[in-house]
């Protein structure tokens, strides 16, 4: 039974902030404490929603059947368990409408669970067999974009976004579905496509999931920072093509590398429609300068919002990850 909380006395349109590092709350919807490397500590995605009661410590906002939901809450050692009851709270307060994203921060999330299980794959098990009660047979073309990484230790935190309007699911062309992963990832595959793209609430969004270096559903360029990254972002672009967003996600050659240099000096580098948001994440906070310097170089423009941010990773072998949110005006 889903429980539900009174509803703010006065709710008023705001912004809804998630918000990185070491920070008082401050109006934040969720707050992560998960240590800022450089960019924005704060992730503002979603603008002008109106809170609604919280249902089993989900907090819940909403415009124009754009529904956001969040939870926090301490980390159980039966992880698989707490997942599977996490997302089946979830898909009732969706309801009839589509998932479009999900962000997961997953405590300890290489380390075995008391079963001698990755906590990932636990995870993993656990959401899936969620989707698959809920949704029934096929319901793989139902899932959206989404990541999971390492959060807050003791922490289990899961956000999500769900519009009444019918999204589009995305694939990369060199990369395996998750879901279709085989049995040596895990006992259950990861329930998520590789980017969505959906219109809500008078904006166009486009979620590009966690990206790394895989090709095909293996592991690539193992122990090398620099190779990882080179496919990675060989990976971006196939899925921003896939998108009907070109390899540039959405910048239309105008803010790439070549185009300002053909300009001239003082060319602005930026996205003259789609608001830019990334998340970069680092196993190792000493990579970070060798990190940025080939992003800024090769991905980022001015006008992009990007936090980097210190955190484990699905794989252990995988030493960086990215993940991008685009918004524009319909």
């Amino acid at each position: 039974m889903l429980t539900v909380s009174s509803s703010p006395k006065r709710p008023v349109p705001a912004d809804l902030i998630v918000r990185f590092g070491p920070h008082a709350d401050g109006g934040a919807v969720l707050n992560l404490p998960m240590p800022v490397l450089g960019g924005v500590a704060d992730e503002v995605i979603f603008c002008g929603v109106r809170e609604r009661p919280s249902i089993d410590g989900w907090r819940l906002f909403e415009r124009d059947g754009l529904l956001i939901g969040a939870i926090d809450e301490p980390a159980e050692v039966d992880l698989d368990a707490q997942a599977h009851r996490l997302y089946a709270q979830l898909l009732v307060l969706v309801g009839e409408r589509r998932l479009a994203r999900i962000w997961n921060y997953v405590p300890r999330i290489n380390e075995p669970d008391a079963t001698g299980l990755e906590n990932y794959r636990a995870f993993c098990r656990g959401r899936s067999l969620a989707f698959e009660e809920r949704l029934g047979a096929g319901y793989e073309q139902h899932l959206p974009a989404a990541s999971a990484v390492g959060g807050v230790d003791g922490r289990l935190s899961v956000i999500f976004a769900a519009t009444r309007d019918e999204p589009k699911h995305v694939e990369n062309p060199e990369q395996v579905p998750a879901y279709a992963y085989p049995p040596e990832h895990g006992p259950r595959a990861p329930s998520f496509t590789r980017a969505t793209r959906v219109t809500a609430a008078g904006e166009r969004y486009v979620f590009i999931s966690g990206t790394a270096a895989i090709k095909g559903h293996a592991t690539v360029a193992v122990g090398d920072l620099a190779g990882q990254i080179t496919c990675m972002i060989d990976n971006l672009k196939l899925v921003s093509r896939a998108c009907g967003l070109g390899e540039d996600l959405g910048l239309g050659g105008a803010g790439s590398a070549v185009a300002v240099a053909n300009a001239g000096p003082g060319a602005a580098r930026r996205s003259p429609e789609w608001q830019r948001h990334f998340k970069v994440y680092l196993r190792d906070d000493a990579d970070y300068a060798e990190a940025a310097k080939m992003l800024q170089a090769e991905l980022f423009v001015e006008t992009d919002r990007v936090t980097w941010l210190h955190s484990d990773i699905c794989r252990a072998a995988l030493l960086i990850e990215i993940e991008a949110t685009l918004v524009a005006a319909v």
